[in-house]
């Protein structure tokens, strides 16, 4: 884990606004760590994850560049990974749907 991860305390943390409008989410039950994403006027933009698999993450960040919320949320919603309960694209729709 990278020096900055560890600093953070990633239990106490779910859904963060920091002030240059970068919203954090950490997800639960899968390999990333981090999702950060900032939404304007209703779309999706500068999606990133921090662990999990990069090509195929960030691959998913710029396909859904510039796409409405509900428009992600629904092509997302209820992905698994393999055998676990959800995945990294199900996450980032708990991630958004504060902002929906």
């Amino acid at each position: 884990m990278s020096e900055g991860l560890q600093s953070l305390d990633l239990n106490s943390m779910k859904t963060q606004q920091p002030q240059d409008d970068t919203i954090t989410f950490v997800p639960q039950g899968v390999c990333s760590k981090l999702i950060q994403f900032k939404v304007k006027d209703g779309c999706l933009h500068d999606v990133h994850f921090t662990g999990g698999c990069p090509g195929n993450l960030e691959g998913i960040g710029k396909l859904i560049e510039g796409m409405p919320l509900n428009v992600v949320a629904n092509r997302l919603k209820g992905i698994r990974c393999g055998r676990k309960a959800t995945s990294c694209p199900d996450q980032l729709v708990q991630a958004i749907e504060p902002y929906m």
